[in-house]
């Protein structure tokens, strides 16, 4: 139940074995103070025990059944009349403060009832019409089952979150700040790292550090000590890695403690000057993660320079020219290594940034070539490979690709003549189908337009 909303509406009835008598509750003597300080504010009574020694943590989300009562036994609210179990993130304000301190110390499939003082509940405002003014409130709850939070920028579950201890402040880190963790990575329930670490967000994994925790340290605060449950996607992938005798496809756990960062200047904080000193340095560091082959870091730095500099265009002069000049370097160098991670889309589109800068850039046109060739678009790459030869006619790269496309491009037309075929046959061995001479006049050959991945080897600019 919400504390800042009404009661959750009432319903029917629950099944007689798990509603509370329709009486006043009087706690026995195995019921349990669960407040902080001792005051009697929430009182926790187990009805039957759950299983297990785990317990949900802050901002895991959590599913119960519940029955609300007054004291005199009104019933003013049940998930279980609705026959829904109801969901909340624990420990996060989304319901009332006696919820947040019991549930967290029930197990799986606990069934407790919880008595709650006004100050714990409600408060003096009640919630109107079901809660009167100065309630104390008898809740039955039963708890089965919770999950971390989710803080996988896709939001696919890679990366579950849950808090040990909460942060001291309502700032989390930012790419690049610099920031010291405690971290503690097991498999199957065996220690495999414990250290302290230094690292700027962004370039963990030059110290070892996977790509789960980065992301969720993103949304850690100062002093916050948490646990991480990390799919394989968002670890060492189908590589594994050797050295902490981590298989392929390994699902990891890690403990993590923020102890402290240093948040990088803002660019909305930075003169022109600044800008364009830290866009040159995002470049010099760009290119040196592409060269040691490190192309997802190499792309985050060269996004930095577009961030940078993307507002700046009300430049004169020098200034004026050396944010085109990086710019036009930023979307080159982001399509090369887009290539190199087969995004072939983000390549064309990075080119297309560049070209809008210079129309006639060959390493653009010939890199938006290669993205075409790599997406079976034989047409537009045979226009971009021509549109490289046509500023250099000697240019033996784009004289080579359109060699290439054309053979690609004839390689899908056989295949697709013969997988047509091949149907055609099969159609006409089945005397109850139509006449495959008068389908094939309804299945004009589509045009082969697209190819499979080859990456240039231009270099990085």
């Amino acid at each position: 139940m919400s504390g800042g909303e009404t009661e959750v509406r009432s319903g029917a009835g629950a099944p007689a074995e798990e509603k509370l008598a329709a009486a006043a509750y009087v706690p026995s003597s195995n019921a349990v103070d669960v407040t902080p300080n001792r005051d009697g504010g929430v009182l926790k009574e187990i009805r039957r025990p759950g299983t297990g020694d785990a317990r949900p943590l802050t901002g895991d989300k959590v599913s119960v059944h519940y029955v609300g009562t007054l004291l005199d036994g009104t019933k003013f609210d049940s998930s279980r009349d609705r026959g829904e179990q109801f969901e909340f993130s624990l420990g996060t304000g989304a319901v009332i403060k006696a919820w947040d301190l019991s549930i967290a110390t029930m197990r799986q499939g606990e069934l407790a009832v919880l008595l709650c003082k006004s100050e714990y509940a409600y408060g003096k405002s009640g919630s109107p019409p079901n809660i009167p003014s100065d309630s104390t409130l008898v809740f039955e709850v039963e708890l089965f089952d919770w999950k971390g939070e989710d803080v996988s920028e896709d939001k696919d579950g890679g990366i579950l979150k849950s808090q040990f201890k909460k942060g001291d402040s309502f700032i989390s880190p930012k790419e690049g700040a610099l920031c010291e963790i405690h971290i503690v990575g097991r498999y199957n329930g065996c220690v495999f790292e414990d250290r302290d670490v230094s690292l700027v967000l962004g370039e963990g994994c030059i110290v070892g550090i996977v790509n789960g925790v980065e992301q969720a340290l993103k949304k850690m605060k100062k002093g916050e000590h948490s646990r991480l449950l990390v799919k394989s996607k968002y670890a060492y992938q189908s590589n594994g890695c050797p050295q902490h005798q981590i298989p392929p496809n390994a699902d990891l756990e890690y403990e993590v403690e923020l102890k402290k960062f240093e948040k990088g200047k803002e660019s909305w904080e930075m003169d022109t000057a600044e800008k364009l000193e830290q866009a040159e340095i995002s470049k010099t560091k760009g290119t040196e993660f592409f060269k040691a082959n490190k192309f997802n870091i190499a792309v985050k730095y060269y996004k930095r320079i577009d961030e940078y500099l993307k507002s700046e265009d009300s430049l004169q002069g020098d200034e004026a020219e050396k944010r085109k000049n990086l710019l036009l370097a930023a979307h080159l160098n982001l399509a090369m290594c887009y290539l190199k991670l087969k995004e072939d889309y983000q390549a064309c589109q990075s080119c297309n940034d560049a070209l809008e800068i210079d129309p006639k850039n060959e390493k653009g046109l010939f890199r938006r070539g290669t993205a075409n060739l790599n997406l079976q678009n034989f047409d537009l790459a045979f226009t971009d490979f021509n549109a490289v030869l046509e500023i250099d006619p000697q240019n033996k790269a784009a004289k080579n690709q359109i060699v290439v496309t054309n053979q690609k491009k004839k390689q899908l037309r056989e295949r697709e003549k013969q997988m047509y075929s091949t149907m055609f046959k099969k159609l006409a061995a089945e005397p109850e189908e139509s006449d495959p001479a008068e389908e094939s006049k309804s299945n004009e050959q589509p045009k082969a337009e697209n190819m499979g991945p080859e990456s240039s080897s231009s270099p990085v600019s």
